[in-house]
């Protein structure tokens, strides 16, 4: 339905930030989260800037975040001229630690952002426990979750906002595209508002406060919305591949394969393992051993903590050894099972010749 929608954007004359696709595709997504309100936008990065800005996230402020997660989640916080505060993990899934969390908290905190890592979500009833008692905003950074669950409830539904990536490589892709998520029609209200550039929604070429250009373009929701035409579809053969993977991987020494925690339902945007016993620089030599025999993979984050632009002496010593041994696996849904087992395969090989055992 891609290739139609699209056409018919084309042809309409409708291909910027105006166009019924738009309206089409927020409400759909808003639907599949379990939120009253979605706000599209041009990125995910965009989308994290828009909900910190939606409640006043400035300067002298800082927002607590996994040091373990793409940097775009700590850059956001920069952006509002606010100080990101790291936080370390969980050493089952990857995500930032509620006790940690718990630590950082200073009078000057005033927003928590969870990210549900590689697919996996955040324990996000320790965390709005946490929020709860400090009167602190949840803004959840679900780029990698599209719906994953926690007790039943689709992520970014739990928060005060959920913030979301449409990158090529997501679940659900426009190409480039963000959005959020919320049930505050106030907020979801301001969202739009900055979204636009600040324009006043009953006075056009009014604009009461400066905004931002964040619109999603009509071409973009229209291949957004036959996207989630399909999202079970997705899902579903991300799950097949993510069994597959444990079945292959179960009993290889020395890996540690992904963890759904009791009350979760994880999605396999990526198959994260981890290969406890090696080195960072072992862990990049099976990557580049993989890359050269035709699977490409990718390392787990960097840990924001030893990023220049983010540079501390404190450890963070969860996050800096499964950052160092960690490894993600293709997950795309065009995969078959053969290409699977391969995979898994040439994993074993190299694991051997990279341990010096290999016969």
């Amino acid at each position: 339905m891609e290739k139609a929608y699209v056409a018919e954007c084309i042809d309409s004359t409708w291909i910027s930030s105006a166009g019924k696709f738009i309206g089409k595709f927020e409400a759909a997504f808003a639907a599949l989260c379990g939120s009253e309100y979605a706000v599209a936008c041009n990125n995910g990065t965009t989308a994290l800037h828009l909900a910190l800005a939606a409640v006043g996230i400035g300067p002298g402020d800082e927002v607590i975040v996994p040091t373990l997660t793409y940097i775009a989640t700590a850059n956001a916080v920069r952006y509002c001229g606010a100080t990101p505060v790291f936080a370390d993990s969980e050493p089952d899934t990857l995500n930032v630690d509620p006790t940690d969390v718990k630590r950082k908290i200073t009078e000057r905190t005033k927003a928590i952002i969870p990210v549900h890592l590689y697919g996996h979500p955040a324990d996000m009833t320790a965390l709005m426990n946490i929020a709860d008692e400090h009167g602190l905003t949840v803004i959840e950074d679900a780029a990698e979750a599209h719906g994953a669950e926690v007790d039943g409830r689709r992520v970014g539904s739990i928060g005060h906002m959920g913030v979301f990536s449409f990158f090529g490589n997501k679940i659900v892709t426009t190409g480039e595209g963000g959005a959020v998520t919320t049930d505050d029609p106030d907020l979801a209200a301001r969202l739009r508002l900055l979204r636009g550039q600040g324009m006043d929604p009953k006075r056009r070429y009014w604009f009461p406060e400066v905004g931002y250009n964040y619109r999603m373009t009509n071409i973009a929701a229209a291949i957004g919305l036959a996207q989630l035409e399909q999202f079970d579809a997705f899902v579903a053969r991300r799950d097949e591949i993510g069994a597959l993977y444990d079945e292959h991987l179960a009993d290889v020494e020395g890996l540690a394969l992904p963890i759904q925690r009791p009350d979760a339902r994880r999605v396999h945007w990526l198959y994260t393992i981890s290969v406890e016993d090696f080195t960072d620089a072992q862990r990049d030599q099976l990557i580049e051993a993989l890359h050269t025999d035709g699977v490409e993979t990718r390392p787990v984050f960097y840990p924001l903590h030893v990023m220049p632009p983010y540079l501390e002496e404190t450890r963070y010593p969860v996050a800096e050894h499964r950052g160092a041994t960690g490894i993600s696996l293709p997950t795309h849904v065009g995969l078959s099972d053969h290409d699977i087992h391969e995979v898994c395969e040439k994993l074993m090989r190299h694991l051997a010749v990279v341990r010096g055992t290999a016969n």
